[in-house]
């Protein structure tokens, strides 16, 4: 059983990575020590809710949305599905058609780098993929 503090600090490393950010500078952003930030990144520690929302700024993360992202990851499902075309290689052998999900269940659009509210509130560029 992952402890929520192991996922915790998985999804906050993360998110730190996918932005190519260090440690000092999210640690220095969020007003806590690198070392109290590592120690949380590796389920060392608990973080209070005041210490979660500080980072998800620091990461301009919604502590709800990453909240919601642990939640899917304990479940054991993904918390977003990646949309992929589901056209085989031109010289790929036929294969037996797998059961898939309607069409209607596709988006129609999706956010393209998942800005948060925070972003869209101090009007970061959106990317929008069809």
């Amino acid at each position: 059983m992952t402890l929520l503090r192991t996922q915790l600090g998985n999804t906050l490393r993360g998110h730190r990575l996918r932005q190519r950010r260090t440690l000092r500078d999210v640690s220095g952003a969020a007003r806590v020590s690198l070392g109290y930030l590592s120690e949380v990144e590796r389920g060392q520690k608990e973080a209070s809710s005041e210490l979660l929302a500080s980072i998800c700024d620091a990461l301009d993360v919604e502590l709800a949305d990453l909240l919601a992202e642990v939640s899917s990851e304990l479940r054991g499902t993904p918390a977003v599905r990646p949309l992929t075309p589901s056209v085989p290689a031109p010289d790929a052998p036929a294969a037996e058609p797998a059961e898939t999900a309607p069409a209607a269940a596709e988006p129609a659009l999706a956010l393209v780098g998942s800005p948060s509210h925070a972003a869209l509130r101090r009007g970061k560029a959106v990317s929008l993929a069809a």
